[in-house]
């Protein structure tokens, strides 16, 4: 089963529909939208400032949410799909985001809507990044715009896609995590 513990008598809060696989981790200050999943081994760890998170968000396999205590909070919006492995801290991501596997976004940053952060891509503390563009490298940088084909077709599909894939584990949710 998976770890949801409360922290300093904050208890994590999930939406309507969401997955939580049964070794992923999240703790304390944590509110989290509707059909969101949160996939093996993953840690949302809202202990030391709040994390909110929006509708349709995935935090794939490996990856570590977490802030930094009593400056920057993590507030992700609708439609973020956050890459296995990545590392997401104290920071703001807009909606229709995807940041990109073993990607790194440190405090502070700013990620506008319908961009990508690319695998890999390491994006130092308060970078902004302009809504519709991939940033790229460590440190990231901006490579290119984003076609509004591009957003629809990559960022938008793997966040219907990570719905879809949350429904395969329906009874799972409803026979275990319910009990918690």
């Amino acid at each position: 089963m998976a770890t949801i513990l409360p922290v300093l008598g904050k208890h994590p809060q999930m939406g309507a529909d969401c997955f939580v696989a049964p070794n992923a981790t999240i703790v304390g200050d944590v509110v989290m939208g509707d059909e969101c999943s949160v996939w093996f081994n993953t840690v949302v760890r809202g202990d030391v400032h709040f994390i909110k998170i929006g509708n349709k968000v995935n935090i794939q396999d490996g990856a570590v949410i977490h802030c930094t205590y009593q400056k920057n909070p993590t507030v992700i919006g609708d439609r973020v799909s956050i890459g296995h492995n990545a590392l997401v801290h104290g920071c703001t991501i807009h909606d229709d985001v995807l940041i990109g596997m073993g990607a790194i976004v440190m405090d502070r940053c700013v990620i506008h809507s319908n961009s990508i952060i690319a695998a890999g891509a390491v994006l130092l503390e308060g970078t902004v990044v302009e809504s519709g563009t991939i940033y790229a490298g460590v440190p990231a940088k901006k490579v290119k715009d984003l076609s509004p084909e591009m957003v629809h077709g990559e960022i938008e599909r793997i966040s219907n896609n990570y719905v879809q894939y949350a429904s395969w584990f329906a009874d799972y949710n409803h026979n275990n995590f319910l009990k918690q």
